[in-house]
């Protein structure tokens, strides 16, 4: 073998492990599984047929709908919010928490938490909780990534402050798309709950499809013995 056979060979040896390790950590980084660091949970398993509802992003304009249609089911979700979204409607923050229904920090600013310094990360973290804080809320805060996406350092710090991490299992706008009918969300989840399962849906952005499909979804799911929790509910006794 010639020395410029044999260089190309590791030279295209040093792509594949570079492609391979690339891919790996791209994997990592939107797994609901499993992280480098601290806990992640993407669904609570029980056999009381217990499942939580969650809302991402936010407050916005629409949250007082969204508060209006929980309390007509008769139910209660776990809102996943954004600093910047506290700090523009800080009533609406204090509405969700007065309501009854619990919230989780979803990043102050919703920028993909991967390939960012450990103090940007900090700073996402902590101005969020203490301004979900200041909003009245006083049970546990969990941390819901943007865009799902973690790795190194976001993990790791969530680690440190006791910080669990909740993905989901169930993403119906994801997979159908966003522009899915009412009846096409509630089809998805009624045909794919678990035991345990975190349902993901954005009212906040998208309330004219996933209020109406929570209309079907909710006395469907209660009818087959199927109760709502927060996430704090669900982590607390099943965890």
């Amino acid at each position: 073998m010639t020395k410029t056979r044999k260089r190309i060979l590791k030279i295209l040896l040093f792509i594949l492990i570079l492609f391979s390790c690339l891919l790996i950590l791209f994997n990592l980084s939107k797994s609901r599984t499993f992280q480098l660091f601290g806990e992640v949970v993407s669904s609570v398993p029980n056999n009381d047929k217990k499942i939580a509802l969650t809302f991402d992003d936010g407050p916005t304009e629409n949250t007082s709908i969204i508060l209006d249609k929980l309390s007509e089911l008769n139910i209660k979700a776990t809102f996943f919010l954004c600093g910047t979204g506290i700090e523009q409607r800080p009533d609406d923050a204090k509405l969700i928490v007065a309501s009854g229904n619990a919230v989780g920090n979803h990043s102050y600013s919703h920028t993909r938490m991967i390939a960012k310094s450990y103090g940007f990360i900090k700073q996402e973290v902590d101005k969020t909780n203490s301004l979900i804080s200041k909003s009245g809320y006083t049970d546990t805060i969990f941390f819901r990534p943007p865009y799902g996406k973690k790795l190194f350092f976001l993990p790791y710090y969530l680690s440190k402050k006791d910080i669990v991490t909740v993905m989901w299992s169930m993403e119906p706008e994801t997979v159908l798309g966003f522009d899915a009918t009412a009846e096409e969300i509630a089809r998805y989840v009624i045909d794919n709950v678990k035991n345990g399962s975190i349902i993901l849906l954005h009212p906040m952005y998208n309330p004219d499809n996933v209020l109406p499909a929570l209309d079907i979804i909710v006395p469907e799911l209660k009818k087959q013995g199927y109760t709502f929790c927060t996430i704090p509910q669900l982590y607390k006794e099943y965890k």
